[in-house]
């Protein structure tokens, strides 16, 4: 890997070619170990070496979770994704000046292939995908968290606290191995369900902590916590959200309620990340987009009909591997849509971005699209209304069946747990009309404690709090 300092600050053109030259090694000498892509070469026709850049990768067809999602026919669908060298293949396929090193090094083969960590995917759509790492893409997810860290301003005098779940997921362990790669001190809690929301919150004010990394819903959850028993987190200059996206309004909320722990002039910052990429960008400053590592992967944005959109312009993000082992993916759609940038940011650095804003499907993807009362609904939007409402502190949506029957009609109930001191009448009318206006489905509003909420909620229970739900029977 290049230094991130020097590659970094790379020239546009400079970066093109960097990224060429990795396409094609990893065509050439690492594509032929992987079982799903050596046949998509096969059936095309096509040699490993007759893609010779990255404007050309549009030889190959797209690829999606439908194809590497474990199913009850064929549990075994994502070790296809896995590469697999044997003595024959590397004798092929291996770059001369590398052969001799791993035939007659056993532990160099096993440091470079061998798969011994994995993250899942959530499972939602389909049975959670693993996604392995060898000992080699460790490293890899070490140096891409220092990168991280780097562009978040982070120096090795802080203390961060890692609030994200503890689980096989991408959040918490690049946050982890970031934390170690950039020599700073971490607690890492395993977020409430292991260490608890208290003792997390002492942690924050008693090591003084100025770095909290967390899911935004819990972070909310956390600092209000905090706020109600009058804490000082006075230390606390960053806040990184992952794992969801972050509504404007939940940003205003949240800096009402630092305040109010005596924290001054907070930088909330965001990342994106999504299993298969393996690693976690992030924005220098808020809206500046995600820093990308151009010598680790190649994105790519396309619209409806899979063509290539221009900067600046919306499409879906598609993820190319540069170099990765253990699983990797070509041309990966990733469902989610943003914009692409390739200009210098105001920080200096000139790697490519995504856009800070990302139509997010990838948390709650079988939620995206779903007809409610015959109506096709996103209920992505419920994140955007709900997370950055003023008089609301919790919220959740659930879709029924009236009297549970599987043949009935949807129903379409928002659960909230008000602000104190708020109109619930006024509030209710509110929410009827903007859920309206935004879903095109008027909810049941149901006013709810918020303990009792967050219990249903299962902000201290579960590895993700639970806010759409889908409780209609299947027929």
């Amino acid at each position: 890997m290049l230094s991130w300092k020097k590659l970094s600050h790379l020239k546009k053109e400079d970066i093109k070619r960097l990224q060429d030259k990795k396409l094609r090694y990893f065509l050439r000498h690492e594509i032929p170990f992987h079982p799903y892509y050596s046949k998509v070469f096969k059936k095309l026709k096509l040699r490993f070496d007759d893609i010779k850049s990255t404007d050309e990768l549009i030889k190959l067809p797209f690829s999606s979770k439908a194809n590497i999602a474990p199913t009850k026919d064929n549990s075994k669908r994502p070790i296809d994704f896995v590469l697999q060298p044997n003595k024959e293949l590397l004798k092929q396929y291996s770059p001369k000046s590398k052969l001799l090193k791993i035939l007659f090094n056993k532990e160099l083969v096993y440091y470079e292939y061998k798969p011994i960590h994995l993250h899942l995917t959530t499972g939602r759509t389909a049975a959670p995908t693993p996604f392995l790492y060898s000992a080699q893409d460790l490293e890899r997810l070490k140096q891409a968290g220092k990168r991280l860290f780097d562009v978040f301003g982070v120096s090795k005098e802080d203390v961060m606290v890692n609030a994200f779940p503890y689980a096989p997921h991408l959040a918490f362990w690049q946050t982890y191995y970031g934390g170690i790669a950039s020599g700073i001190l971490g607690l890492p809690t395993g977020g409430g369900k292991i260490l608890g929301s208290e003792a997390i919150i002492r942690s924050i004010e008693h090591l003084k902590a100025n770095l909290l990394v967390s899911m935004p819903g819990y972070a909310y959850h956390l600092i209000k916590k905090a706020a109600e028993a009058k804490k000082d987190f006075s230390n606390l200059k960053r806040i990184i959200f992952g794992g969801e996206r972050v509504p404007s309004g939940l940003k205003d909320k949240l800096r009402d309620l630092l305040i109010k722990t005596k924290c001054k002039d907070p930088r909330i910052l965001s990342t994106y990340a999504f299993t298969e990429g393996k690693a976690a960008w992030g924005e220098c400053s808020e809206g500046s987009g995600y820093h990308l590592y151009p010598d680790l992967e190649f994105i790519e944005a396309v619209d409806k009909n899979g063509d290539r959109v221009g900067e600046g312009e919306e499409g879906e993000i598609v993820y190319t591997a540069l170099d990765w082992r253990g699983t990797a993916v070509l041309r990966y759609r990733t469902g989610d849509v943003s914009k692409l940038y390739y200009e210098k940011c105001s920080c200096g650095r000139t790697v490519p971005r995504i856009d800070s804003v990302v139509e997010r499907s990838s948390e709650i993807k079988e939620f995206k699209l779903t007809k409610v009362k015959g109506t096709l609904v996103n209920l992505n939007r419920f994140f955007a209304l709900m997370m950055g409402h003023k008089d609301i502190d919790e919220w959740q949506v659930e879709i029924k069946k009236r009297g549970n029957d599987p043949y009935g009609v949807d129903e379409l109930i928002l659960y909230v747990a008000p602000r104190k001191k708020v109109n619930v009448a006024k509030l209710k009318i509110e929410l009827k009309k903007v859920v309206r206006e935004n879903v095109e489905v008027t909810p049941d509003i149901v006013i709810m404690d918020k303990a009792r909420l967050l219990d249903k909620l299962g902000m201290e229970t579960e590895l993700k709090e639970k806010r759409v739900i889908d409780s209609r029977p299947k027929k």
